[in-house]
C-alpha cells in the first residue's frame, strides 16, 4: 500500500462516503491535476504565486495528470454533489508532493472552487474520451459497415417492413443505412462537444470570480488547448450560465442515448438477418465465437449482437441518471455533478469498447448467405409493386393475395389473370426493383 499523500479533509470523505466503492473516474481526476498545474503556471506568470512553488506544483500535478498517483484518490463517486471532496483530495496530494511550503488551499487552490473546477475537468474528461476514445471507435465501424455495403451491393434479397415481406432491396443498401446512421451518431456527438467545452473554469465560487484573477481563467484554458491539442476548450457564452447547470453533459448524453439506439437497431438487424441457420432468416453468417449451448451441440449464438444490445440498455440507463442530475441546479449550482461525470464517461467508455467489439468479432467477419438472400428475394410476393404501373393496384392486389392464398409462384398467377409474359419478366427484374428510382 502506498504512503498515503492526502490529508484529513480527504480521509473524512472517505470515512462519510462508503456507498458504491466505485471512486470518481480516473479520466476526472487527471483533468483535475491539469487544470491545477496550468493554473499554478498562470498564477506565476501573473505575479500571485512564487514562482519555484509554482514549478513544484506544476511538476506534482503532472505526475497527477498521467495517472501516477490514482490510488490517491479514494473517495466514493457518490459523495457531496459539488465534487468539493474530491477537489479537495486533489489539492491534498498535489501539496504533498509539491513538497514544503505547499499548501492545499492556497497555493494548489489559488484562483479556484470545487464549484468551477470540478465541473470543469468533469467536461473536459467527457471532451478528451469523445475525441480520443469514442469519436474513432465509431469511426472505425462506420468504415467496416461501408466496407461491407461495398461487398454485398449487388446481392438482392427481400426487404421488410413490420418484419413482413417487402419490395426487394440489396444487404449492399442495409449495410450502408447502418454505416450512415453511425455516422449520424458521430456528428450528434460532434455538435454536443462546442457546449462540453465551453467550461466554467473562472467563476470560483457562484460565477462572479470572487478570489480569481480576471486572466487566470484564460490563460489555462489556452494552456490545456496547447497541451492537449482540444481545439474545443473555450470560454462559456456565461459564466453564471455555465456553473449553474450542466446542460451541456446533459445534452452530449442524449446523444450517446441516440448512438446506442442506433446500436440496438443495428444489432437486433444483424441478429435476426443471421438467424437459423434452417429456420430462420438467413441472410448474412455471422462470425462463428464460441459454442452456444451447453446442452446443443453444434448450436452457435449472436453474442455480440447481445453484448451490444445490453450495453446500449446501460448507456439508456446511464443517460435517464444523467437528465435526472441535470435537473438538479439550484440557484448559482448544479449539485449533481459526480453522478453525472460517473454516467456520461461511462456511456463514452462501453460504446466505444462496444463498437471496437461489434466491429472486430462481428461486422468484419460477416459474409453474405447468398443461397439465403436469392429465395427470399424470389419469395417476396411484394415484388408485383413494380406492376402497379401497367396493371393497377387493385389488380396487383388479386395477384398477390391468390399467390398468398394458394402459394403458387407469383409468375405463375399473374399471367393467369392475364398479365403478358414478357411484360411481367421485364418488369419484375429483381435487382432493377431493389435500384427503386435510381435504376
Amino acid at each position: 500500500m502506498p504512503k498515503k499523500l492526502y490529508g484529513g479533509e480527504t480521509a473524512k470523505a472517505v470515512s462519510n462516503f462508503r456507498i458504491s466503492g466505485e471512486p470518481v473516474p480516473a479520466e476526472v481526476i487527471h483533468w483535475l491535476g491539469r487544470i491545477k498545474g496550468a493554473a499554478a503556471e498562470v498564477n506565476a506568470d501573473l505575479g500571485l504565486l512564487n514562482a519555484k512553488l509554482a514549478r513544484r506544483i506544476s511538476a506534482a500535478a503532472a505526475e497527477v495528470a498521467a495517472g501516477a498517483h490514482d490510488a490517491q484518490f479514494p473517495i466514493d463517486v457518490f459523495q457531496t454533489g459539488s465534487g468539493t471532496s474530491s477537489n479537495m483530495n486533489a489539492n491534498e496530494v498535489i501539496a504533498a508532493l509539491a513538497g514544503e511550503g505547499a499548501h492545499p488551499n492556497d497555493h494548489v487552490n489559488m484562483g479556484q472552487s470545487s464549484n468551477d473546477v470540478f465541473p470543469s475537468a468533469v467536461h473536459l474528461a467527457a471532451l478528451d474520451v469523445s475525441v480520443n476514445v469514442t469519436l474513432p471507435a465509431l469511426k472505425a465501424l462506420e468504415r467496416s459497415f461501408t466496407k461491407k455495403a461495398g461487398q454485398f451491393k449487388n446481392i438482392v434479397k427481400s426487404g421488410r417492413t413490420h418484419l413482413m415481406d417487402a419490395v426487394p432491396v440489396t444487404l449492399g443498401q442495409e449495410f450502408a443505412g447502418y454505416a450512415a446512421q453511425i455516422r449520424l451518431g458521430q456528428e450528434r456527438i460532434e455538435a454536443a462537444l462546442v457546449h462540453v467545452g465551453q467550461i466554467p473554469l473562472g467563476g470560483t465560487a457562484t460565477g462572479t470570480g470572487l478570489n480569481a484573477h480576471p486572466k487566470l481563467a484564460a490563460g489555462v484554458r489556452a494552456k490545456l488547448k496547447k497541451q492537449t491539442g482540444l481545439k474545443q476548450i473555450d470560454a462559456p457564452l456565461d459564466r453564471f450560465e455555465a456553473q449553474a447547470n450542466r446542460d451541456a453533459l446533459v445534452e452530449l448524453s442524449g446523444a450517446l442515448k441516440v448512438v446506442a439506439v442506433s446500436l440496438t437497431k443495428i444489432a437486433n438487424d444483424l441478429a435476426l438477418l443471421g438467424s437459423g441457420p434452417r429456420a430462420g432468416i438467413g441472410e448474412i453468417f455471422l462470425p462463428e465465437l464460441q459454442k452456444g449451448s451447453s446442452i446443443m451441440p453444434g448450436k452457435v449464438n449472436p453474442v455480440i449482437p447481445e453484448v451490444v444490445l445490453q450495453v446500449a440498455a446501460q448507456v439508456i440507463g446511464n443517460d435517464t441518471a444523467v437528465t435526472i442530475g441535470g435537473m438538479q441546479g439550484q440557484f448559482e449550482l448544479n449539485v449533481r455533478v459526480p453522478l453525472m461525470a460517473r454516467n456520461v464517461l461511462q456511456s463514452l467508455q462501453l460504446l466505444a469498447t462496444t463498437s471496437d467489439a461489434l466491429r472486430e468479432k462481428c461486422v468484419d467477419g460477416i459474409t453474405a448467405n447468398k443461397a439465403g438472400a436469392q429465395k427470399s428475394a424470389e419469395a417476396t410476393l411484394a415484388a408485383a409493386t413494380a406492376l402497379n404501373s401497367a396493371i393497377g393496384y387493385d389488380k396487383a392486389t388479386v395477384i398477390v393475395k391468390k399467390a398468398t392464398d394458394s402459394g403458387r409462384p407469383l409468375r405463375d398467377v399473374a399471367l393467369e389473370e392475364g398479365v403478358d409474359a414478357k411484360l411481367y419478366d421485364a418488369t419484375i427484374d429483381l435487382r432493377r426493383i431493389a435500384a427503386g428510382n435510381e435504376a
